[in-house]
């Protein structure tokens, strides 16, 4: 591999544009003339982003995503990991799954893929998955989640947690408690309401998040929050990171820009679980990403088939497209705002999610040894959403047509380039 020498690029976007050379998967000292050059023009260089919420689909759904397609929308909005959830079919509730995910990962070979295991089998919330054969495949699972569904049983979690800790892993919660969003399709509050929409409590994630917490801490064990979307919630997180919890959460880019305004069309692009929520939601989530109380952002990346979402609203599947969008609404919402610096981006999008995978090899420094998985920003470039030209195979976003700042102009994984000026380099 050609050594890559990016030209006149911004560390964290502060200071003067230098050159920084790239030999053999690592950032290195000097120059050298037989290098491939990428002109940065003064661009923003951070580390590769990673995400911890993704769906890929494979297996089962292939019409929707697959992991080829999914890795290129990745590489093309910046990320050099990604977490694969469970919820396939079959469900990644076993070795042979969560190998057959890691392997195609790496065939493809645009970014990381780190398969999810299932907490339960197949995600029914009755009976604990293989979590310590998934943790010794080849896979090398660090990560467990029945997303998409919550593990309600308050004795399974516990199990769940007793297990990942002595495995070195995490259990990711989606916090829903089921008999409170039986037939639910909104956020409870004014607006569904008027348009005579079941309504989805706040209370239903927040009571999740709180038992757990209290789980986590009694066994003393890592846990992780999917999809943040309410004020009570990051309240309770800031409750139990202050007695010493070992809890860590997520907020999805829709979740920091969209309320449920947007519902009164019925379009089905906009239903998502957990639902929008209200503005003042937004807003105290933006805070609670800006103060460390949330600590990164993860996409919820959910394709999928036309026929599941251009339908009834209450038959759609809920999800939306945020792998080539994420960076956008983080700069829109984060940056422009004044809550968030090129290193904080840093931090939210790479560093902190790496920490909480226990990933060594992604979020690193950049210095002089560390790997180079790193991503190049034009902050100054704007985009419009169109959803047909997205990379993955699904077109569902709620962000079609709008004109979105920052813009990936280089992805590289190890020293080699993936993306570059919006394309896959091949």
């Amino acid at each position: 591999m050609k050594p890559l020498l990016l030209k006149g690029v911004r560390p964290y976007g502060e200071g003067e544009p230098i050159d920084l050379l790239i030999r053999d998967g690592v950032i290195a000292e000097g120059t050298d003339s037989d290098a491939e050059v990428i002109e940065g023009n003064g661009a923003v260089l951070l580390p590769g982003f990673v995400d911890l919420h993704t769906h890929l689909r494979e297996p089962g759904r292939e019409d929707t995503e697959t992991i080829e397609t999914g890795s290129r929308a990745a590489a093309l909005g910046g990320y050099t990991a990604v977490f694969a959830m469970a919820n396939t079919d079959p469900v990644a509730d076993n070795a042979v799954i969560v190998e057959h995910v890691a392997r195609r990962g790496q065939e493809v070979g645009l970014v990381d893929v780190h398969p999810v295991g299932a907490v339960t089998v197949g995600l029914k919330g009755e009976k604990l998955a293989e979590l310590g054969t998934m943790a010794n495949s080849k896979a090398r699972v660090r990560v467990f989640s029945d997303d998409g569904h919550c593990v309600h049983d308050p004795l399974i979690m516990r199990r769940a947690l007793e297990y990942s800790k002595a495995l070195g892993a995490v259990i990711a919660q989606h916090a829903e408690e089921p008999r409170l969003t039986i037939g639910a399709q909104a956020h409870e509050g004014e607006n569904a309401s008027r348009l005579g929409l079941q309504g989805w409590p706040a209370a239903a994630e927040e009571s999740i998040v709180a038992r757990d917490c209290l789980l986590a801490k009694q066994v003393d064990a890592k846990l992780h929050v999917c999809h943040v979307s309410t004020t009570g919630t990051a309240d309770v997180l800031k409750w139990a990171k202050a007695r010493g919890t070992k809890v860590s959460a997520e907020v999805t880019p829709h979740h920091l820009i969209l309320t449920d305004d947007r519902l009164s069309t019925y379009d089905p692009v906009n239903k998502v679980n957990p639902p929008l929520r209200t503005q003042s939601d937004v807003d105290a989530l933006r805070q609670a990403l800006a103060d460390g109380t949330i600590d990164c952002v993860a996409t919820d990346h959910a394709p999928h088939a036309i026929q599941d979402k251009d339908c009834e609203w209450s038959a759609a599947r809920p999800g939306m497209l945020g792998l080539q969008t994420a960076l956008g609404i983080v700069v829109e919402t984060m940056v422009k705002t004044g809550l968030l610096d090129w290193r904080g981006v840093a931090r939210v999008m790479s560093e902190k999610p790496a920490e909480i995978a226990g990933l060594t090899d992604q979020g690193r420094p950049i210095a002089v040894g560390e790997p180079a998985n790193l991503v190049l920003v034009d902050p100054d470039a704007t985009w419009t959403v169109n959803g047909a030209e997205l990379a993955s195979i699904a077109g569902n976003t709620p962000f079609e047509g709008m004109e979105l700042p920052g813009a990936v102009t280089a992805t590289i994984l190890r020293g080699r380039v993936t993306a570059l000026a919006g394309r896959i380099a091949e």
